[in-house]
């Protein structure tokens, strides 16, 4: 009896001993494991320390300014400038900081010059292409920037054609204004979305999405006015803002529509971490104001008022300076309600339009090179035009695709080409584009990191 009990328990502890010695080997292994995921985090960040240390000293290298004082907080993002004296005897920067970049081009067309001119979007816009066959210099872009005292940042943007130059920027932005507030005053491109916000030589691809053509004319959203903004204190990046614009786009406004300002913005703009490397920016935005606009149809002009409702959305992943994942995608909705007025038979017809738009696009891009792809459409869900009561049409809905690789040499310097599928004419004919494109830059607002 004794010895079975003797047996019994010896067996019970061999039994536990085993157990034990099973589940401390299974927490070894894990936390060997969760050491070895912890060091490989620990080797990537170290990597990413060097290479902001090279991003660093080159910055560095760039500034040429007196370092006496640096401008109170003001806009985010904004480089922090210093000098010795200003206009009013304030102590800022002797010079501004200036750069100028070049927009040069290869262009080619599977259709003939003149008829690219004249080829509109039918029941969109009549607006042709500006685009050359050949040689082109888009325009070579002067930038100015520096703060005038503890209390504006002044900027100026100055492009040059071979046709001459003009103003296209200036304007002024407050650095010291109370609970997240901002305004923004002058002559400046629209923020109601990350596209219209952007220069020509900042796009992802050599053209505009065919919806900013098609609502918005050649050249966005660019007007005199007031912005206000607030980015209130979240855990989140929240922004709001509201516009005050003389009303000049051709497209949409026009300053023959009415004495004064007469157009208007109102935008929500979000952006959520997903992650240690991926973001997404989100929100909607509404432009609207009175139209005298002759981009209806040739021979006529369009008296009444105009919406334009739309939803941007922005995906990034970058793991590292040198791999990356881009992917935005834009909605528009357009409606205006008027009188069309025809020259000719001098006539007047009620003229009601909801159209929409789209582009979807991605980005990837591994070490210094950059593939891309787009898809454009119009008519996505509304295609409404009805003249004096009669719904008319105007054929297939215009749409594109486009392929894009592109190199970065440096920080400075950037090759793209281009490949345009484009069957946005309303004729049935295709026009197949090619751009080959390079983007120089020099001085303190040369480059976009690739």
């Amino acid at each position: 009896m004794h010895k079975t009990l003797v047996f019994a328990l010896l067996f019970a502890c061999l039994g536990y001993s085993s157990s034990f010695a099973g589940n401390l080997e299974s927490r070894l292994n894990a936390m060997e494991e969760t050491l070895r995921k912890q060091q490989e985090t620990i080797n990537e960040q170290r990597k990413m320390i060097e290479e902001l240390k090279g991003e660093l000293a080159t910055v560095k290298k760039q500034e040429t300014a007196p370092a006496v004082a640096d401008i109170p907080p003001g806009t985010a993002g904004e480089p922090k400038m210093s000098g010795i004296s200003g206009l009013f005897g304030g102590a800022w920067m002797t010079n501004p900081y200036i750069s100028f970049v070049l927009n040069t081009n290869f262009y080619s067309s599977s259709i003939n010059e003149r008829e690219l001119s004249n080829r509109g979007i039918p029941g969109y816009s009549n607006l042709g292409f500006e685009q050359k066959k050949g040689f082109n210099i888009s325009e070579g872009e002067l930038f100015l920037f520096a703060p005038v005292d503890p209390y504006f940042n002044l900027y100026a943007n100055i492009p040059f054609t071979e046709s001459g130059s003009s103003l296209e920027e200036a304007y002024f932005i407050t650095t010291s204004l109370p609970e997240g507030l901002q305004v923004k005053g002058g002559k400046f491109k629209s923020n109601f979305s990350r596209f219209n916000a952007q220069h020509p030589h900042a796009w992802d691809f050599a053209d505009a999405p065919l919806s900013y053509r098609a609502f918005l004319g050649n050249e966005g959203l660019i007007e005199k006015g007031v912005q206000l903004t607030y980015l209130p204190a979240l855990p989140f990046y929240t922004l709001l803002g509201v516009e005050v614009l003389q009303g000049e786009n051709e497209v949409m406004f026009n300053q023959n529509a009415t004495g004064g300002p007469h157009a208007f913005t109102g935008y929500l703009k979000q952006s959520v971490d997903l992650g240690d490397y991926s973001t997404l920016l989100f929100g909607p935005y509404a432009v609207g104001g009175q139209t005298r606009t002759t981009t209806v149809a040739n021979g006529t002009f369009l008296m009444g008022n105009t919406q334009l409702y739309g939803f941007e959305t922005v995906f990034k992943w970058k793991p590292s300076k040198y791999r990356s994942l881009i992917v935005q995608g834009e909605y528009m909705i357009r409606n205006q309600d008027g009188t069309l007025y025809d020259a000719s038979p001098n006539t007047a017809s009620s003229l009601k339009r909801s159209q929409d738009g789209a582009y979807i696009q991605a980005l990837y891009q591994i070490d210094r090179w950059r593939f891309g792809a787009r898809y454009d459409r119009l008519g996505l869900f509304r295609t409404d035009y009805t003249l004096a009561g009669v719904e008319q049409s105007f054929g297939q809905d215009p749409w594109r695709a486009t392929a894009a690789v592109e190199l970065n040499l440096s920080e400075f310097s950037r090759l793209r080409l281009q490949y345009n599928y484009d069957r946005s004419g309303g004729d049935g004919r295709t026009n197949n584009e090619v751009f080959l494109q390079l983007i120089l830059g020099i001085g303190a607002h040369a480059a976009h990191s690739f």
